[in-house]
């Protein structure tokens, strides 16, 4: 156990003896995201989404009541174990308003108030007071008296004790960051008259008084909250005999147009009888009930208030975000759905040709860095090429053999350039130095071609205007349930796209599995940059600028192993992700040209920014608000949504397996697929961000293969026409 122990605590030691620290760009995405999560639930919370409680207990016995409580007045005070209730004098009418303050109807409320020059008191809830803290202020800068009326609007005579001291203190802490005070004044939830008082309802006002509360129901309570018309409204507030009296009526919980309108009569009217509008203290001529606060219980008020602000800021975003997400998805399905198809037509067509059959030899270029495992493979799958070609694998300072394998295997028309580690564009660059033709295909060192991908691949430079071509990349290694969602992203993705791309004239990527280029086409444009990460995104995006068109071949299939671990798949997506924005960036002056480099600039950067970055960043707020939604609701609002978001993207995927003809089996792993997908392409692309904005330089990172891919899936093997040559230095 011991050196178990000690094992554990040297992993996590770097090798000069400091402990491990997880880099910044992880711990920057992990910080993000739970700040996120964090706003989104401080939102549920403040708007009573969690822990709200709307039950309402039914009437009891009122043994335990005293008396002088059940008969006395509707200002009760149990504090320093006093049992009192207070009495308005005659003529004095202190009117209360609950459940506020509301963004609508509050300030036409206090509007009427300051017109007629009457008092009030409002009893906030925390929730509301959170959200509106100016109107809470106004309330107290104007002369109102403000009170607790919980915080998230509970029976309190259903709650525990420690839970009656959070609503209280909740509270108590929303009107202290609005409005810099402390109040003691209280009114329950759901109560009524003091004569309604009973056992469950008493223990809890004995108890709050205990904490320095005075509780105040009513005696008259205008039932604005039914609508019943101004009228009405007014008959019911009108205490009779000219008796002083408490006044229920709300500033909040729906449409209270009637409330203002009833308000603006009914003052006016009283005032002639000789009624005074105080606040509550004012009428019982007792010390406000304000207390100013300062220091640190200032401070954690204010701080409230403003991670409340921000809370509902970053909901406002992340919910335009949503809209966008959500009109990009849609967006790019129709797109992909109908041009896709438009392609899938054109290019079937019986009599469809790009031009003069390409019969000439071509080059195969295949860059190889320690690529033992899969390079036998490799070039055992050119050797059944339908093609007459040549194969040049350039090994890049490999250390494992790689070379010495290709050379031992003794095959006519394969040479070997051996280069000191330089990278893939340098690799690519001396390999076209060495080739022989006039077309140029590239692969990677651990794909398989069939034997009809090198004909399918380079058919479209029978058309002049052709200076690349994509081939349809394949994933090969999909037992494992990673590999079948990268297959499904491969099929639904990247080859769907490509078909769209082609259509629109701004496709952005060869693969580098698969892709042909014409040689003077390479040679216009500089040939391959190592000033990016995704080189075949930079050099496609530079063929586009230089006026050359490029297409995908539907049928040069090549059979590609994608990573098998999350790491291996985090690690390619990452320099991909990382890559593409750099690329971008780097013909971002494509945006304001003239001619074929002004088309792409303004087309191709802004889909592929919008459908290869953009998109991905935001497609994790779907599940975010699904997760949210269940918690919060509307729950089942939430599940049609997101299934329906589910099924748009399921037939989307069903088309593209039918168009490139693959079972639809994979599919059953979609759901999952979108779920874990969307979140690990999300994390990724935010670390590209926080890379890309902090100047960090991301280095190639070579994944490690299985060589599990031995030959094209359904294919005969056979030989091809060879090209004679000798070994290059």
């Amino acid at each position: 156990m011991a050196s178990r122990s000690r094992r554990r605590r040297a992993a996590n030691k770097a090798p000069d003896g400091s402990r491990r620290r997880l880099p910044m760009r992880l711990l920057l995405p992990m910080l993000v995201l739970v700040a996120l999560m964090a706003m989104l639930m401080l939102r549920g919370y403040v708007h009573s989404e969690i822990l709200a409680d709307h039950r309402i207990h039914p009437e009891t016995a009122a043994d335990k009541v005293p008396e002088k409580i059940i008969d006395g007045g509707p200002v009760i005070d149990t504090r320093s174990g006093r049992t009192t209730s207070l009495r308005l004098s005659d003529h004095h009418l202190v009117l209360t308003f609950d459940d506020g303050p509301d963004p609508t109807w509050t300030p036409k409320v206090l509007d009427v108030l300051k017109e007629h020059d009457a008092h009030a008191v409002f009893f906030v809830t925390g929730t509301m007071a959170s959200r509106h803290p100016d109107l809470v202020r106004r309330m107290v800068d104007e002369g109102h008296e403000v009170g607790l009326h919980t915080f998230n609007h509970p029976d309190l005579s259903l709650q525990s004790k420690k839970r009656i001291d959070w609503e209280l203190s909740q509270n108590q802490l929303a009107i202290t960051g609005a409005a810099g005070i402390r109040t003691s004044l209280f009114r329950p939830p759901y109560s009524s008259f003091a004569y309604a008082m009973d056992d469950k309802s008493w223990p809890v006002t004995e108890y709050i008084g205990a904490k320095g509360y005075i509780t105040v129901v009513n005696n008259t309570d205008s039932k604005d909250w039914q609508k019943p018309g101004v009228d009405e409204i007014i008959r019911r507030a009108t205490p009779k005999d000219g008796k002083g009296a408490i006044v229920l009526m709300h500033d909040s919980g729906g449409d209270r147009h009637q409330t203002v309108q009833a308000l603006d009569k009914f003052l006016p009217m009283l005032q002639k009888q000789g009624y005074e509008f105080d606040n509550l203290t004012e009428a019982l001529g007792a010390p406000s009930a304000h207390t100013k606060v300062a220091g640190l219980e200032l401070l954690k008020g204010k701080a409230w208030i403003l991670l409340v602000s921000a809370s509902d800021k970053v909901t406002g975003v992340l919910v335009v975000g949503l809209a966008v997400i959500g009109a990009l998805v849609i967006s790019r399905f129709v797109l992909m759905l109908l041009l896709s198809g438009i392609h899938a037509r054109r290019v079937r067509r019986r009599r469809f040709s790009w031009g003069p059959p390409v019969t000439e030899p071509v080059s195969v270029l295949v860059p190889a860095y320690n690529e033992a495992k899969c390079i036998e493979n490799t070039v055992r799958s050119l050797m059944a090429s339908e093609h007459p070609i040549e194969v040049l694998v350039i090994d890049d300072g490999s250390s494992d053999g790689t070379a010495r394998i290709v050379e031992a295997m003794g095959l006519p028309g394969v040479r070997v350039v051996r280069q000191l580690n330089a990278g893939k564009p340098a690799a690519l660059n001396r390999g076209l130095a060495n080739a022989r033709y006039d077309i140029i295909v590239m692969m990677d060192g651990d794909t398989v071609f069939e034997p009809s991908t090198v004909r399918e691949l380079v058919q479209p430079f029978g058309d002049p205007k052709v200076g690349a071509v994509a081939g349809n990349a394949k994933v090969g290694n999909r037992d494992s349930l990673i590999g079948a969602w990268q297959h499904i992203e491969y099929v639904m993705g990247f080859n769907l796209d490509r078909r769209m791309y082609d259509i629109l004239r701004c496709m952005p990527t060869i693969p580098g599995a698969v892709g042909a280029f014409r040689r003077s086409a390479l040679e216009r444009v500089g040939g391959m940059s190592d000033d990016t990460l995704a080189e075949d995104t930079d050099i496609t995006m530079a063929m586009h600028r230089d006026g050359w068109r490029v297409v995908y071949a539907e049928k040069a299939r090549a059979w590609t192993e994608a990573p098998e671990s999350v790491q291996q798949l985090w690690s390619q997506r990452y320099r991909w992700s990382y890559g593409t924005m750099q690329a971008i960036w780097k013909h971002r002056r494509a945006l304001i040209e003239r001619g074929p480099s002004g088309r792409f600039g303004r087309v191709g950067l802004p889909l592929v920014s919008l459908f290869m970055v953009v998109a991905p960043l935001l497609a994790p707020l779907i599940d975010v608000f699904l997760i949210y939604g269940l918690v919060f609701g509307p729950t089942e609002k939430t599940i049609v949504a997101w299934f329906g978001v589910l099924a748009v993207q399921a037939v989307c995927a069903a088309y593209a397996f039918v168009l490139d003809r693959e079972p639809l089996t994979p599919l059953i792993s979609l759901p999952l697929q979108q779920i874990l997908y969307r979140q690990l392409m999300y994390v990724v692309l935010l670390q590209s961000w926080i890379t890309a904005l902090t100047g960090g330089r991301l280095r190639w990172q070579k994944l490690r293969r299985k060589g599990t891919i031995t030959a094209a899936p359904d294919t005969s093997v056979q030989r091809r026409p060879v090209m004679d040559g000798r070994p290059a230095g």
